[in-house]
């Protein structure tokens, strides 16, 4: 598996695929009836070669980070985790990193993100408490997610001892949004971006954006989901793909460890 660079200062290797875990444990409230499984299809991605793991507070009311926390009990690899935007106040920040903490069952957080911005409580309290927690070792690295550029200088501004080292954002070959600014600016300051919703629920697969990911395929000899993850990959983009499918699982790993040549690249640009 390669690796890419996130930070301007502290420079972190990142694995260049993830595991997203959006419903694992639930949508916006706890479910626990498909625990078995699921821990069994973390753990299997785990076993797999995934290194990187992204949940969330607000993924099943904090029981999907229990999962994942249980699935990656004594396995070293990189835990990311995000605060929802009603605990963006200082002290909740603080009181949700450990709750969060706990339920993970790990030392600390490798990667604490703000899930969304809010309207309500400024960003220098936030950061605020961001910084507090990266200073008591609570947490590695300071991220956010669903930040524009214009969020990311405000956030950016109230930091002086620690760097957000990455944005994770809506990306895929069905949704560029990311690439009207934000993925220039993160590249020129070091931000990684990390791209949720990789395949778009599906959407990648069709109409034009399946036609050019099948002929994109062919010429690879890689399956179309593998394209698409490693088109990503080409943009400097960490790729978290959700799935609890073993064969699922094998297929995205698959698309790492090589990348599209210029002329694919090229033509999937041109062609989308």
């Amino acid at each position: 598996m390669e690796t890419m660079s996130f930070g301007a200062r502290t420079k972190i290797a990142m694995p260049d695929i993830g595991l997203g875990t959006w419903r694992i444990g639930g949508s916006f409230t706890a479910d626990g009836s498909q625990d078995v499984s699921e821990i069994e299809a973390v753990s299997k991605a785990i076993e797999m070669g995934y290194r990187f793991i992204d949940t969330a507070e607000m993924y099943g009311n904090g029981h999907s980070e229990e999962l994942v926390g249980t699935a990656a009990t004594d396995r070293e690899i990189f835990i990311a985790t995000k605060v929802w935007q009603t605990n963006l106040r200082y002290d909740d920040v603080l009181k949700a990193a450990g709750r969060s903490l706990k339920r993970l069952k790990r030392k600390y957080i490798d990667l604490y993100q703000i899930h969304w911005p809010s309207d309500s409580i400024p960003l220098r309290e936030t950061m605020r408490a961001m910084e507090k927690l990266a200073d008591d070792g609570i947490i590695r690295h300071i991220g956010v997610s669903n930040f524009g550029v214009e969020l990311l200088e405000d956030a950016s501004s109230h930091l002086s001892r620690h760097e957000i080292i990455s944005d994770q954002v809506s990306y895929s070959i069905a949704d560029r949004e990311p690439e009207k600014g934000l993925t220039e600016y993160c590249r020129k300051h070091g931000i990684g971006i990390i791209a949720y919703e990789p395949l778009a629920k599906g959407k990648v697969f069709e109409g034009r954006n399946g036609r050019v990911l099948a002929e994109a395929a062919s010429m690879v000899s890689r399956t179309p989901a593998q394209v698409a993850l490693n088109w990503l990959m080409c943009k400097r983009a960490l790729p978290i793909p959700k799935s609890v499918d073993f064969g699922h699982l094998s297929e995205n790993l698959g698309a790492t460890g090589w990348r599209l040549p210029e002329k694919v690249m090229k033509f999937m640009d041109e062609s989308l």
